[in-house]
């Protein structure tokens, strides 16, 4: 069972940027399509952007299409998330998941499809 751990969480203003980090451990990182997800205070655990295996395709949900852009490094089993123009709305626990099953190139949106999750981390976007 791979690792994950998020990082890069944090306060920023309304407009601003953070980076989100995911480190998994263990030597298969390429062969996992990568995900992020977040979760608000009362709300489901919704999805945010998916990358294939290579990194050479990636989706988003409408929400942050055009804001925020998910990529990765298979050298350093990492996936990114870059969060740009931030809304108070983006508020969450923002969470990385992995398929573990290796069952896509690109993971669907529904989060009882990826097998492995981080612990997640916190951003607070303050109007």
């Amino acid at each position: 069972q791979v690792q994950l751990v998020e990082s890069g969480g944090g306060l920023v203003q309304s407009g601003g940027s953070v980076r989100l980090s995911c480190a998994a451990s263990g030597r298969t990182f390429g062969v996992y399509a990568m995900a992020w997800f977040r979760q608000a205070a009362g709300k489901e655990r919704e999805f945010v952007a998916a990358i294939s295996r290579s990194g050479g395709r990636s989706y988003y949900a409408d929400s942050v299409k055009g804001r925020f852009t998910i990529s990765r490094d298979n050298a350093k089993n990492t996936v990114y998330l870059q969060m740009n123009s931030l809304k108070p709305e983006d508020t969450a626990v923002y969470y990385c998941a992995a398929d573990t099953s290796i069952s896509y190139d690109i993971g669907p949106t529904r989060p009882n499809e990826y097998a492995s999750w981080g612990q997640g981390t916190q951003v607070t976007v303050s109007s």
